[in-house]
């Protein structure tokens, strides 16, 4: 019996003995790995980046080198684990088939300036990701560029048309169209006083990458270029929305700006009541010899209270139609809604832009910001007739979610898009011609309304085939920034129409467009290279 009783005890002291041992031995790998585990760590924290939570103060500057390989932002890293973004929703618009002419000679659609679609390619390209094809939209890529054409000496619109072959489809037959309008401009002096009501997304999601402190500090500079005549309101919203600042002259900047960082990010996401209350703001400080717009920062999440685009719309279109406009400015990208941002803006009667560095922000609400705020043209419309006997079929390159009906282009309660000052818009068609065409091709017939005064005005310009270039390499600089851009958006988005084209034949033809010497479009260069780098195609 006292055998017996002897053996638990020598198990159970040989079990601690080898726990102990084993604890020793975890302890030293421990302290050897601690630094790895601690980094590990400390670089998945709070959505997966290292700079997040950190303040952004008023003032403070910013390096951005493309194609770094870091995020282009306000903070953060590529995606652990080189996994894609997580939450991130854009809606496929399909592509343009061709159309024969003989069925349909006319080609109706409504103008757009939003750029949102190019940013965020340039965003997941800079953090090495090609973008999800239906990220892509061709317009919101050409339009991106500053094509320095001259604005009109007088009148609303200057109409360019011009057009050659293309190095991408090799049929003598086929060409491609550029119609470039160029709206007049309006000095920073010579704009009319802005009434503005900034609604600042601060719920959960926007701790994310510390996109609220790049909303702080795109506000800022916008505050910075306002005029002492200006106004601004500031309404939050997380789970509930409320007013950050009454409406308050821009003179009074000490105070606009300690509203813009006394905001802090915290709980869900309810857009719908931010967007009431910012709307109900705007209406109660409205002037109507003003500018008077609505400005949502925000990742687009909705999650609490109404979370479509419907459903908000219908709380708001009553005072679009009063002639309050919204423009809507996107941050972040895991846990983005680039559907929701577009789609609030074309219905607000505004534009969608995405922000992706501190430059971008810089470029919209420093220099573009005339651009931003004043429109210079509302319910804009193009409608391109052509000519059966010398045109067999075209087909329009984007615009896919813009197509208006034929009969609808002098229907003048069918909403299209707005112009603000000084844009440049960008239409491109791919035609055949009929073998051995010559003559009058097409007509475009340019349709708006004036926002001042009502009166709706029209305009037209024709493009013969005796204009066309021969070659690609003779056509105008604009025109061959405009078709490389669109061909590098068609690949993207993995149109039909590219057949078997590569990035890679993309490529050699990009030393034609070095000459505008814009640091833009020297980074698109080094965007396609880095896209081209990124396919499994050589």
């Amino acid at each position: 019996m006292v055998r017996n009783a002897r053996k638990p005890r020598n198990l159970l002291l040989s079990l601690i003995g080898l726990v102990l041992l084993v604890g020793m031995v975890t302890v030293a790998i421990l302290s050897l790995l601690g630094p790895v585990v601690g980094n590990v760590f400390s670089s998945t924290v709070s959505g997966g980046c290292l700079n997040c939570g950190l303040a952004v103060s008023p003032g403070t500057s910013y390096a951005y080198t493309p194609g770094d390989g870091n995020v282009p932002s306000y903070g953060g890293t590529v995606p652990v684990n080189d996994e894609p973004y997580a939450n991130v929703f854009f809606k496929r618009s399909g592509v343009n088939p061709f159309i024969d002419t003989e069925d349909d000679p006319l080609s109706t659609f409504a103008l757009e300036v939003d750029t949102g679609s190019y940013t965020i390619t340039r965003r997941y390209l800079t953090d090495g990701y090609l973008p999800p094809a239906e990220a892509v939209r061709v317009e919101e890529f050409v339009n991106y560029f500053d094509y320095g054409e001259p604005a009109p000496e007088e009148g609303t619109f200057a109409i360019t048309l011009d057009g050659g072959p293309t190095p991408f489809v090799q049929n003598e037959r086929y060409r491609v169209i550029r119609i470039g309008l160029q709206g007049r401009e309006v000095t920073d002096e010579g704009r009319k006083d802005a009434v503005l009501t900034f609604v600042v997304d601060t719920s959960g999601s926007m701790e994310m990458e510390n996109r609220l402190g790049a909303v702080q500090h795109a506000l800022s500079r916008l505050v910075d270029t306002l005029r002492p005549t200006d106004q601004v309101s500031i309404v939050a919203f997380g789970a509930q929305a409320w007013v950050v600042l009454p409406a308050t002259p821009a003179s009074d900047r000490e105070a606009i700006l300690d509203a813009i960082y006394s905001l802090s990010p915290d709980g869900s996401t309810n857009a719908a009541e931010g967007l009431r209350l910012g709307y109900q703001l705007a209406s109660r400080a409205y002037r109507p010899e003003a500018i008077n717009r609505v400005i949502l920062c925000s990742d687009g999440v909705a999650n609490t209270g109404l979370t479509g685009a419907g459903d908000i719309l219908d709380e708001i279109r009553g005072y679009t139609l009063e002639g309050i406009n919204l423009t809507t400015v996107g941050f972040g990208i895991g846990n983005y809604n680039d559907v929701l941002m577009e789609r609030l803006a074309d219905e607000g009667n505004g534009i969608y832009a995405y922000v992706d560095t501190p430059r971008e922000a810089e470029k919209l609400f420093v220099h573009n910001l005339t651009g931003m705020l004043q429109t210079i043209a509302m319910d804009v419309k193009v409608q391109v007739s052509f000519d059966p006997e010398i045109v067999s079929r075209y087909r329009l390159i984007g615009y896919e979610n813009r197509a208006l009906r034929d009969q609808d282009f002098r229907l003048d309660t069918v909403d299209a898009g707005e112009i603000g000052a000084g844009h440049h818009v960008t239409a491109i068609y791919e035609v055949k011609l009929m073998e051995g065409a010559s003559g009058e091709l097409a007509v475009v017939t340019l349709r708006w309304e004036d926002p001042d005064t009502g009166q709706v005005a029209e305009m037209t310009a024709a493009i013969d085939v005796e204009h066309l270039a021969a070659e690609f390499e003779g056509t105008s600089a604009a025109f061959r920034l405009a078709v490389l851009t669109a061909e590098f958006a068609e690949i993207l988005r993995e149109s039909y129409w590219t057949g078997e084209r590569t990035l890679a034949d993309l490529l050699p033809w990009l030393s034609l467009v070095e000459e505008f010497e814009d640091p833009e479009v020297l980074e698109f260069i080094g965007l396609v290279q880095r896209a081209a780098a990124l396919t499994d195609t050589p």
